[in-house]
């Protein structure tokens, strides 16, 4: 396994307490908010046999709750295409504790195989996991007060889910296609299960993640792929939603007030 300098012993496993959620899907961490109605969209390109590929993934922050665990989760559904064809469709998990950490909380993926004429072929939900199922526990997606050389478990799934992050640099300054940012939080994630997968995320306040590093060597430099965040749209909320929209967020100035 390689980490970035200074990094020593296994990550934090943190302890998982229902008790401590209180309104988990009222997701407002600054690194990592979730607003129903959101849509990222996220691209990035690569040479494979000397031809480009475009990756390209669309994640939505549904209107929809599942319960995970004893704890009512967002429901987030990340669609990733490449070259246009659909390669990937996972719903993702994610709840906030009363401290403002965000758990993930698992996912359901499918990944879809195609032959040489791009007829489906086949499908997998290798990777999908739930916490509290079979052993699965919850991790850290991002926490609430994050520091240099904080290092955890975003998951952890004996031999199916391991992935891990330490927490870099916390004021980095990037540009991006969108625009420059500031501030930026910057992660390192791998896994006990692919020693080789390597990458940075790079996440701006109030916004959340616009760059990511992938597929770093040994020196943890020369990204083989760079997505970054090419838009944000917000889908309009039936009549009613904007008022409970409203109130989830009076809710939340006044939960951060007492904190």
């Amino acid at each position: 396994m390689i980490y970035p300098p200074g990094v020593s012993g296994p990550p934090l496993l943190p302890d998982f307490d229902p008790p401590a959620f209180v309104l988990p899907t009222l997701i407002d961490n600054p690194y990592f908010p979730l607003m129903p109605g959101t849509v990222y969209t996220y691209s990035g390109q690569f040479d494979e046999d000397g031809e480009t590929v475009t990756e390209t993934s669309r994640v939505f922050v549904t209107p929809d709750t599942r319960n995970i665990a004893g704890v009512e989760s967002r429901v987030v559904r990340d669609t990733e295409f490449v070259n246009g064809i659909l390669a990937e469709d996972t719903f993702d998990w994610y709840a906030q504790d009363v401290v403002g950490n965000v758990w993930y909380m698992g996912e359901f993926t499918t990944s879809f195989e195609y032959d040489d004429e791009g007829n489906l072929i086949g499908t997998s939900n290798e990777g999908s996991w739930e916490a509290g199922v079979d052993g699965a526990m919850p991790g850290y997606i991002m926490l609430a007060n994050p520091q240099v050389g904080d290092h955890y478990y975003q998951e952890f799934f004996p031999g199916e889910a391991e992935d891990e992050a330490v927490v870099v640099a916390l004021n980095q300054s990037i540009s991006t296609g969108l625009g420059d940012f500031t501030n930026v939080l910057q992660t390192y994630e791998t896994t006990a299960l692919e020693p080789d997968a390597r990458e940075f995320k790079y996440y701006a306040p109030g916004i959340g993640l616009v760059l990511i590093e992938e597929d770093l060597d040994e020196d943890l430099m020369d990204p083989g792929l760079t997505v970054e965040l090419t838009s944000v749209e917000v889908i309009p909320a039936p009549a009613a939603l904007p008022l409970l929209i409203v109130g989830l967020g009076a809710l939340s100035y006044v939960r951060r007030r007492v904190r």
